[in-house]
């Protein structure tokens, strides 16, 4: 307690010597000058023991400071819990506003809803709704839990607008808006960050960049508990902070929501306008909203001193955002980034001293201003919310591809998933209750569609369709740029369609399908269920989809023996089975078998097929080599530096929470000389290994698969594993192609080269080409690959997949006394399948290596040139992983790895 009273007190002052404030006020008096605030609302200081911007709040000081405001004006703040974390902490968000529109929060909802909906609200109905309805304002800090100023700021967001609401400004949002405040997308994280933070300040805090303080261990508080940058979530909603928040924004549909961020400490402060490029389905309105709030930011920011500046980075072209997402349900969406003291006190390049307390008063003005900008814009931003719904309805009619139809029986939990997290997303899916004909197309009951008729229509446009194109006169730019070497201006991935990440094939049909169906909802279960349950000899159950692999990894845990088929077989000349399916005996299991299998069937949603008989007409029979028994493998994971953690927490929760089993994580150095002979998989994710276990840890590593070890390398971790000095894996990461070389003759007498003509500019832009360097960094993309349907590696896998190419990562096959390619980029004209690819990466990917395996001993190597797990978001490579992960330990300790 000393300690902490001793750095706030050192803190105090050393806050006071260095920010823009008279040394008379105090820091709640500094944040909005000549603000008069009512001393019925509790400060900071009463609540926590610090003013704003002495102390970075952690989760349980958030927590207490909201709740205080609650207990003090509760006609005016509402607090409502929206998820829980993976370590237990709920998440909150609060609603501000008069006492008459808190009152009547519900009906304010539930004409909002009515406002999103004009199918059943008109014109004249819109209208009259419009005219007294409050705009609501969603303003959502912290995602990234190191990006610590955001939480604090709108803690003091909060206070400022309940505290001065007779200030000028405050009246016009109150009497306009509806303030909500998401505080803590993160808590995890920022739990995290702070105390780690506060374990390494000492007497002083330090400013130096290279002080621990500004030195996050791994994994940084960015991430939540399974590691994932969040603001990546949006899309696949995997996380139950991004679940909740997904649900709870969609109950109230906010008109305005902005993601209040932090960004490197020597930069200012960044709003909108955005950067291009902007996503085709986005409307015009919603950007001018957006520049509006931006010119009223400037404004604020001219007055108070503070840069500022836009357009330059931070595009709103991929749909996966916090600041992109709330724009296919008609808001106008923003992302802010302060430049962050990532603790007390930064030193600028500059050689100024930036304070955690000047980052919270800018990120306070911006919410502030926010607001204040959605107030003054309250009917038009109501009126536009209401016309992006008709013109989306408008839209989905006037399509060609009016309704998307999802009937792939090959992959019936893949259609189950993705209908699912449509209905997670607000948009209305259906599921066929009778046969029906679309489109000269004949269905079955059971299919999904979705008509993109409604007002939730533009996102399913933009993340059902295969190609969302970039504006043409962007990636003109970007090709001169990358051709003057100065780096193109892609923010993230271009390719993002989700049948496509999920492996599911989607018809479509310009006209609306009539037949009688019912709304799929967000807990709408896959259902499962055991045909023959009083079998004699065997249950089957079909390999192909997530649901038979989640049937495996609860088999294995429940103590089920088991085997898989290394080939397709037929059962007695009538059933025909897939490779890897399963066999499960009656006489290798006990007599609780029956009661296991319902159960796992049900929780699964897997269908398993009781048979009398084991009579296979075609392909292995239950008894053959081939058909090899599964084996529960300890499987570890390396964690911790160099690993990445992004890559790290996504393949651990994908095996965790998608499949459903344990993992057990090992720091990364320990694999240098630990004895892993306990395990029988080890994943190494992207990473760079060379540095943290060299030759001796390859020489480990090698001993351990030699021995029966089963060593998957994800992505970069290939830079480790195919290392010739090691002997892991014999694939070689390729320089860039090029097709004219600079000369190398060099007179090395006299430090010359041989004399050159050039005739042309070209010529200079040739001779200034490196002979050797890296392909073209690549942002994201979605990519063709085709799968080898000959090995017991790839059992039950679709000859064609999709999987994310990203960095410049490319690879040498594996030639045929190492190893095999198991799978494969597609040819150069088929290889993109959805975004934005250089050519030259097109032609150099072109048919090289996705999976590569390689028999080492009792064990094998095996090597995803580009990481499966990217993202979590890639179902459709989930049953592949699943493959090297249990077919792979099965084989190793079957001994027969080849």
């Amino acid at each position: 307690m000393i300690v902490n009273r001793l750095i706030i007190a050192v803190s105090m002052c050393l806050l006071a010597a260095t920010a823009d404030i008279n040394a008379n006020e105090s820091n709640t008096d500094a944040m909005w000058p000549g603000t008069t605030y009512n001393a019925k609302i509790p400060t900071f200081k009463q609540v926590l023991g610090y003013d704003v911007g002495e102390r970075i709040a952690n989760y349980q000081e958030m927590r207490r400071y909201f709740e205080a405001l609650q207990q003090a004006a509760p006609d005016r703040i509402k607090l409502f819990n929206y998820a829980t974390s993976w370590e237990g902490r709920e998440l909150i968000y609060a609603v501000i506003g008069k006492a008459k529109n808190i009152k009547a929060l519900d009906d304010i909802t539930a004409r909002t809803q009515a406002l999103a909906d004009p199918r059943v609200t008109s014109k004249k109905q819109a209208d009259n709704i419009i005219k007294n309805l409050p705009a609501s304002v969603w303003l959502q800090y912290a995602v990234h839990g190191n990006e610590i100023s955001t939480t604090d700021s709108a803690m003091f967001t909060a206070y400022h607008l309940l505290a001065a609401q007779n200030q000028s400004t405050n009246q016009n949002i109150l009497d306009n808006t509806l303030v909500f405040i998401d505080p803590l997308q993160n808590p995890d994280g920022r739990e995290r960050f702070v105390s780690r933070y506060y374990a390494t300040a000492g007497m002083q805090h330090s400013a130096d960049r290279l002080s621990a303080e500004h030195n996050e261990p791994w994994p940084r508080g960015r991430v939540n508990h399974y590691l994932f940058d969040m603001n990546r979530d949006w899309l696949a909603l995997t996380q139950p902070e991004t679940q909740g928040k997904v649900s709870v924004i969609n109950k109230h549909k906010p008109q305005v929501v902005v993601d209040l961020h932090e960004m490197g400490g020597d930069q200012s402060f960044y709003f909108a306008p955005a950067a291009q490029p902007f996503n085709p389905f986005m409307t015009e309105k919603q950007i001018a909203n957006m520049d509006a709030i931006g010119r009223n930011h400037a404004k604020h920011f001219d007055k108070f001193g503070h840069d500022y500046f836009t357009r330059e980075i931070f595009d709103a072209f991929y749909p996966g955002y916090g600041d992109s997402w709330p724009v296919f349900y008609g808001a106008s969406a923003s992302t802010y980034e302060v430049g962050s003291s990532r603790g007390h006190l930064f030193e600028k390049k500059t050689g100024d001293t930036l304070t955690f307390l000047n980052t919270v008063q800018r990120n306070f003005i911006a919410s502030i201003s926010t607001a204040e900008g959605t107030a003054n814009a309250r009917k038009k931003i109501l009126a536009d919310f209401y016309q992006y719904q008709r013109n989306a309805i408008a839209a989905g009619k006037k399509s060609e591809e009016r309704v998307y139809i999802m009937a792939d029986e090959t992959n019936r939990e893949g259609n189950h998933r993705l209908a699912t997290l449509m209905a997670k997303h607000g948009v209305e899916v259906q599921q066929a209750t009778a046969n029906f004909k679309a489109c000269g197309v004949n269905y079955k009951a059971g299919s999904y569609f979705i008509d993109t008729a409604q007002p939730r229509g533009m996102f399913v446009k933009t993340t059902f369709a295969n190609q969302v194109d970039i504006a043409e006169d962007f990636i003109k730019e970007q090709e001169r740029r990358r051709a003057r070497n100065l780096g193109d201006q892609i923010y993230d991935v271009t390719g993002w369609s989700l049948p496509m990440m999920f492996n599911v094939d989607t018809n479509t049909c310009d006209d609306q399908i009539k037949v009688a169906s019912n709304k799929v909802n967000q807990q709408h279960n896959l259902v499962g269920k055991v045909i023959n349950p009083n079998a004699s000899v065997a249950y089957l159950v079909a390999w192909g989809d997530m649901a038979s692999a989640r049937f495996l990894t609860a088999a294995l845990q429940a103590g089920i023996n088991l085997k898989s088929a290394d080939e397709a077989f037929v059962l007695n000349g009538k059933s025909s089975y897939p490779a890897g399916s399963l066999v499960i005996e009656t006489r290798l299991n006990d007599d609780t078998l029956l009661t296991k299998i319902n159960n796992i069937a049900k929780q699964t949603g897997a269908i398993v097929e009781g048979v009398n008989t084991s009579w296979v007409t075609d392909g292995p029979s239950f008894g053959s080599g081939k058909s090899v028994p599964m084996v529960a493998p300890k499987i570890a994971i390396a964690w911790d530096t160099p690993t990445s953690e992004l890559s790290a927490g996504n393949t651990r929760f994908v095996i965790e929470r998608q499949l459903g089993y344990p993992v057990t994580a090992i720091r990364t150095p320990m694999l240098a000389w630990a004895d892993l002979s306990d395990y029988q998989v080890l994943i190494l994710p992207e990473g760079n290994y060379q540095r943290a276990l060299g030759k001796s840890g390859a020489e480990n590593l090698k001993h351990w698969v030699q021995g029966g070890g089963t060593l998957i390398a994800l992505g970069s971790a290939n830079r480790f594993t195919s290392n010739a000095e090691y002997g892991l894996l014999d694939i070689k990461r390729e320089n860039a192609f090029r097709k004219e070389k600079p000369s190398s003759k060099n007179d090395d007498s006299e430090n010359k080269i041989a004399g050159q003509l050039f005739e042309s500019k070209s010529d200079l832009a040739k001779s200034i080409v490196e002979a050797e360097t890296s392909p073209d960094y690549v942002a994201g993309v979605l990519a063709n690959i085709e799968v080898d349907q000959e090995h017991w590696l790839t059992a039950g896998i679709d000859k064609k997949l999709v999987t994310v190419a990203y960095g410049r990562d490319i690879y040498t096959p594996i030639t045929l006394n190492s190893g095999k390619n198991l799978a494969w980029f597609a040819a150069k004209d088929e290889v993109l399948a959805s975004g934005y690819l250089w050519e030259q990466n097109k032609a150099q990917l072109a048919y090289k290596p996705l999976l590569v395996h390689q028999p080492q001993g009792k064990g094998m190597v095996i090597g995803f040139t580009q990481s499966p797990t990217y993202r979590a978001y890639l179902e459709g490579m989930n049953l592949l992983l699943t493959n090297t992960i249990f077919r792979a330990a099965a084989h190793a300790k079957s001994g027969r790895n080849n």
